[in-house]
Formats: C-alpha cells, structure tokens, sequence
C-alpha cells in the first residue's frame, strides 16, 4: 500500500507510525486477547490507558493546578450549546466572529442569554484576526469566547486577548498542540479531536475547575459541565477507543519533542508554502500575513477555470483534500501536525510545475 498526503481540514491525516501501532493491537491490546474497543471502561486495562492519555497530554499542556482534562462527545459543536447552557445563565457574554464556526457558536448562546459581538472580521471577508485594540468589551460579561483557527479562511490567533476578570474561552479545535498555549490565560478550552488529537468522536474540554463556581444547577445532568468533572469522563461510556488513539498521538508528540517541537516543524510547513504563494503571480493567498494560519492554507487559482484540472492532476500525484470549502471556492491545504515536512514539499513541486505548464 502507497500512502497519499491527505491534506482535508478533517477528519485529517493521522501520524502514519500511530495508525500502523493501532492496527497491530486492534484484534488483541498488548495480549490481553482482545480489542480496546471491547474492554470496560470501568476496568484496570482500560484504566490505564484512561489514565496514561491524561498524563501525556498533562505534560504536553503543562497543566496548571486547579484545571480538570475532560473527554466529551458531541464535538466542538455540542460545545457552542453546552458552555452557554453552564455559563450564561441568562447574562451577556462576549464572542469574537472570525467566520463560520465562531457563527455558529452565537447563533447556539443567542438561546441562553445575550450575545455581544465584541468584534467581527466579516466586512474584511474574514481575512484577518481583530487585534486586541479592536476588541469592545464588556467588563460585566459572563465569559469572552474567540476562535483560535479558522480552518475555512485560514486565519489564525497569534496573541491571547486580554479580558481582565472575565473568563476568556476558546474553541481551539484545529490548531491544538500546534504550538503552546498557556492555559493559564484561558478558564476553559476545547477541541474536536478529528485535526491534531487523533480520531473523530471525542471533544477535548480542559476547564479551570473554579468555572463551575459560576455554572447554572438547573441543566440536564448530562450537559452538566459538574457531572463530567466529578465523573471524571466517565459518568456514561466515554468514547474509549478514540481516547486510545489520542493517547497514541501524544505518545507520538513527545517522541518528537513535544509541543515546542512541533511548532517549529508547522513554522518550517507554512512557510514554505506560503512563500511560493508569495512569490507567485499564478496562486493567490487571500489572507492577512500578520494573521495567516500555520494550520488551514486557503489560494485560488488565477483561472478559476483551472480548478477542476488542479485538483485531478493533484489527486494523480497523491495529494488528495485539496479543495476550498465551498463557501470560498479555490483551495485550502490543511498542513496540521501530522502532515509531515515531505508532504509539504511535496505539494509545492507539484504547484510549481502545475504554474509552469498552465501560467
């Protein structure tokens, strides 16, 4: 079997070395005579992998004392829900749009409470990220929510606001452990895993346990961010085997150095494909510089007619993912972690002689 360079937003290419890990211990983990996906949560086996994913990605966030690691289902979007069911209750909280996800989470707050748009990038066409002088926030908000990569644009966050005393909250599902955060600045984050963490099915919430002070007691149990801490993910079955391969993927990212390495990897990805978009006249990259993501590079073709043929022509050379959402048209390459440096290059040869013969 040839693998390709799978470049879709996702559910996105995973680190070969932990696929082929996985696929050895898929009909018996470590010889127990059967499949993590067969285990009980509630026993020792499955514990220990429970318990090993949390610690990995402990260390690979440097967790602070008082922050709790969930594993949720759901996604992201359950989240847009979820954290205003907790935390609204009914008062004013502050999101940042900066396109389409960060959309749908205001229209999902607007059923809980009131939603201020502190500031929005849809005059500009979503090109860039507001800067923090930019940002008209309310003191009295319940929380501040942003967006810290938006895969359909491609612009990514490289401050953290400031909020003051107002919890400041992220969706940071497509560029998680693509470079450090402190989650110190931050009273809660979470992340679909389908990008960086592993496979679909598993939404990773790291909230600072002091959040739940201010949460609502009246919600349904399981949408209760309480119920999750005191279960510790397992007040019902957690997604176990997608938690499994999470673990893998952290295992995978300290091998290689941990989150620090990785960002100077996706430095060395980004930049090399944006400096052909740069030079070129034949490719065209729609976002700001200051604000371009190291994870979700959009470009349009200077003949749109020429799409079709790009995209077959790339399929034939084993790049595969490479059309634009359709919202924006043209193309979007998604270099996340597991995209490695060959693969990049790869695409920009291709590119190159693509420009050659059709420019």
């Amino acid at each position: 079997m040839t693998r390709i360079y799978n470049f879709s937003a996702g559910p996105a290419a995973m680190p070969e070395e932990v696929l082929r890990e996985a696929a050895a211990e898929l009909p018996d983990y470590r010889g127990r005579g059967m499949s993590v996906m067969e285990m009980s949560h509630r026993g020792d086996d499955y514990q220990a992998i429970f318990a090993e994913t949390k610690t990995r990605l402990a260390r690979l966030f440097a967790l602070p004392e008082g922050y709790r690691i969930l594993f949720l289902q759901g996604g992201a979007s359950l989240q847009f829900a979820m954290l205003p069911m907790n935390l609204l209750g009914g008062g004013s909280a502050d999101y940042v749009h900066t396109g389409v996800w960060s959309k749908k989470a205001i229209a999902e707050a607007r059923r809980f409470g009131t939603v201020r748009v502190a500031a929005s990038g849809e005059d500009g066409g979503f090109s860039r990220i507001p800067r923090q002088g930019e940002l008209d926030l309310d003191p009295a908000a319940r929380y501040c929510h942003i967006t810290t990569n938006n895969t359909i644009y491609g612009t990514e966050y490289f401050y953290t606001p400031e909020t003051g005393d107002v919890p400041l909250i992220a969706d940071c599902s497509s560029n998680i452990l693509s470079r450090p955060l402190d989650l110190s600045r931050f009273a809660m984050v979470y992340a679909g895993a389908q990008k960086n963490l592993g496979p679909a099915g598993v939404c990773l919430v790291i909230l600072r346990e002091s959040l739940l002070e201010r949460a609502a007691e009246e919600i349904p149990t399981m949408l209760a961010y309480r119920t999750h801490v005191a279960g510790d993910s397992m007040f019902n079955t957690p997604p176990t085997f997608a938690i499994y391969m999470v673990g893998l993927v952290a295992r995978w990212l300290e091998a290689r150095g941990g989150v620090a390495a990785m960002e100077a990897q996706n430095r060395r990805k980004a930049a090399l494909l944006y400096d052909l978009l740069d030079r070129s006249d034949f490719y065209h990259c729609p976002t700001e510089v200051e604000s371009r993501s190291r994870m979700n590079v959009p470009f349009t073709l200077a003949d749109p007619a020429l799409d079709t043929t790009f995209l077959a022509e790339a399929k034939e050379a084993g790049l595969v993912g490479l059309k634009g959402h359709r919202l924006v048209g043209g193309m979007r390459a998604s270099i996340y972690n597991a995209m490695p440096e060959a693969g990049v290059a790869r695409l920009v040869a291709f590119m190159e002689t693509f420009e050659r013969r059709r420019g």
